[in-house]
């Protein structure tokens, strides 16, 4: 007896929002290994297995307006990674936070780079704030975990800057070739935050207080 050949998979058509998160999953692809620069909408179409004339119907501004989308769309995952249950120590809460920040770093190297470091063709006012909205998420995250709803001008300023500290270790980490191992610099990122704190409770009472909470915790 001729064995039956496999019935062909029934075709689907995608709904309107299926498919644009099967376009913004291949720009995000794209963009997480190539700076957005050199990225084109035919190569965006090429990763989607789609036409060009589909990626414009869903995107009709071109590629700044698809750009702009992904990077909205990585900005909500960044978000994300600092989104931590409120339990056991906060030191332990910052430590997962970190691993899923650095897990995203390492799974989009060259696209990340060129978001943080800017200078891209499709950089603009809009892109600079989709990037710093990330940065005051992961500020009010850490405030809420400290249990801070009215943090003083120090230590809002300390909060910010071991961020951006945060980030340029990233950049470093990249250009460094991923060295130390991930797991280090994790370790060193929130000793880091530790030793930041101890420096501004020396002229602030707030942040002394939470200081001596950690300790406490620790």
């Amino acid at each position: 007896m001729t064995p039956q050949a496999a019935p062909t998979p029934a075709y689907r058509r995608l709904s309107v929002e299926e498919r644009r998160g099967q376009l913004l999953d291949a720009a995000l692809a794209l963009f997480a290994h190539r700076p957005p620069d050199e990225v084109s909408l035919d190569d965006v179409a090429e990763q989607a297995g789609v036409s060009r004339p589909l990626v414009y119907r869903y995107f009709p501004g071109g590629k700044q307006q698809l750009y702009e989308a992904a990077l909205r769309s990585a900005a909500d995952e960044l978000r994300l990674c600092f989104d931590e249950p409120r339990e056991g120590p906060l030191l332990t809460r910052l430590s997962r936070a970190l691993d899923r920040y650095l897990a995203f770093v390492d799974g989009h190297d060259t696209g990340f780079s060129a978001l943080l470091r800017g200078g891209s063709v499709v950089e603009t006012s809009r892109t600079s704030a989709i990037v710093d909205g990330v940065r005051r998420a992961a500020a009010e995250h850490i405030m809420s975990h400290l249990g801070v709803t009215e943090p003083g001008p120090r230590l809002g300023m300390t909060v910010r800057m071991w961020i951006t500290a945060v980030e340029a270790a990233s950049l470093i980490w990249l250009d460094e070739e991923k060295q130390p191992p991930v797991e280090e610099l994790r370790d060193w990122l929130v000793e880091q935050f530790v030793a930041v704190l101890s420096v501004t409770a020396r002229r602030d009472a707030q942040t002394a207080e939470l200081v001596e909470a950690l300790v406490r915790d620790a």
